[in-house]
């Protein structure tokens, strides 16, 4: 798919990228993915804080209700969050990864 691509075929989301950079400059600093296979898409990643995800979840006003929850790894001992939306002409792709509580530190059963 990437092949005879350029730059410029990926023009939107990296005005994508510079429009979050303006706007929400303040928020915290997530790893970013930018890729010839899905050239319309800019994902931002977030790794052990899910709180980071919410502040740009809220910042970019994706409704609670919309957000996917899931775990991944052999033991499912990683939470996964996931969320979308149009921005700029661009897919963005809010990704949040962080570890399950250990129910034996919480109390639960």
């Amino acid at each position: 798919m990437s092949e005879g691509l350029t730059l410029d075929d990926l023009s939107m989301p990296l005005r994508a990228l510079r429009l979050l950079t303006v706007d929400f400059g303040h928020l915290p600093a997530p790893m970013l993915d930018l890729s010839t296979i899905f050239p319309d898409r800019l994902k931002l990643a977030f790794h052990y804080d899910l709180a980071d995800f919410e502040a740009w979840r809220e910042a970019l006003g994706i409704a609670p209700d919309t957000v996917e929850h899931g775990t991944q790894g052999p033991d499912g001992g990683t939470r996964v969050l996931k969320a979308s939306i149009e921005y700029a002409g661009a897919v963005l792709e809010l990704v949040a990864y962080a570890d399950m509580p250990d129910p034996a530190l919480t109390g639960a059963a």
